[in-house]
């Protein structure tokens, strides 16, 4: 669905630039339900409004669903967004209208393709859950039931792809959790591509495959070890795992063999503040050491 090779995105300020991505790469499934995480400023949101047409790379290849993003024109853009991509923002503000209703809201972009809308936007707030709500105005709605008509405003298009940024930091803990279940249900049941940005690393949880992005670049993946399904069906036959056991991580080498090692790792070796290691293969494994003085 989605190929990201030596993707680089520098923004200009005045007389200043800034490097968001430089060379990242990431392959996705169709159908796949995945989490891209990373700490302020590591460049997820940045990849994220790429995949979504609102931003163009710098530099690199990105191919959606077949078509050669970086070759899009204005037109080609628009229609992407139209009929390709739902997006479902943080800040509620950004998805709805105050003054319209549930019910008005999923009818606007349904409206605008020239599709019967009171149908379709019926079929929508159902599938999230709020069948009883739509003729409730966004003031008469909690926070994670305006998410979740959100969730139905971004799928008005059928799209193929479902990206959301945040999805989960303005609702408690408890709704957080049924939204995840939310894409969750959505992935299996519409075939949906999901890609959830975050900095929670408990929505790795919820998902089979997790990607960590540090400093512009796919530093690491975790892998989940067996099904989210096979865990939930343990869990009702009372058998219990370590959490921090769900997924393994693996580093991720680009290209040229290079990966990332984490800043932690390289301190506890003595190796802060240098740029040189040794490196040699020992039975078979790889291994890294401080140089000597």
């Amino acid at each position: 669905m989605i190929h990201c090779d030596n993707l680089v995105k520098i923004y200009k300020l005045a007389d200043l630039e800034v490097v968001a991505l430089q060379g990242l790469d990431l392959h996705i499934e169709s159908g796949e339900l995945l989490a891209i995480i990373g700490n302020s400023g590591s460049g997820k949101s940045t990849l994220l409004n790429m995949l979504g047409g609102l931003d163009r790379p710098s530099a690199g290849n990105l191919i959606v669903d077949g078509k050669d993003m970086l070759k899009f024109t204005e037109r080609d853009l628009v229609k992407y967004k139209r009929e390709s991509v739902g997006f479902v923002w943080q800040n509620n503000a950004r998805n709805l209208i105050p003054y319209l209703t549930a019910m008005e809201n999923v009818e606007l972009p349904i409206l605008l393709q020239g599709r019967r809308k009171r149908e379709r936007a019926l079929e929508l707030l159902e599938a999230v859950g709020l069948s009883h709500r739509t003729r409730n105005r966004l003031s008469e709605l909690s926070g994670g039931e305006q998410q979740r008509v959100a969730i139905a405003i971004a799928l008005a298009n059928r799209p193929k792809l479902l990206l959301a940024d945040e999805p989960t930091g303005s609702v408690d803990s408890a709704m957080a959790e049924q939204i995840l279940d939310l894409f969750r249900e959505l992935n299996r049941s519409m075939g949906l591509t999901v890609i959830i940005v975050t900095h929670d690393p408990e929505v790795a949880r919820k998902v089979d495959r997790v990607v960590a992005i540090r400093d512009g670049k796919t530093s690491s993946e975790f892998i989940r070890r067996k099904s989210y399904a096979d865990e939930l069906a343990e869990l009702e036959q009372g058998i219990t795992s370590d959490e921090e056991e769900t997924h393994i991580e693996y580093a991720v080498l680009d290209k040229a063999g290079r990966l990332q090692i984490p800043s932690g790792y390289l301190e506890s070796i003595g190796l802060k503040n240098k740029n040189k290691i040794q490196v040699s293969l020992e039975d078979g494994k790889i291994i890294l050491v401080a140089p000597e003085e």
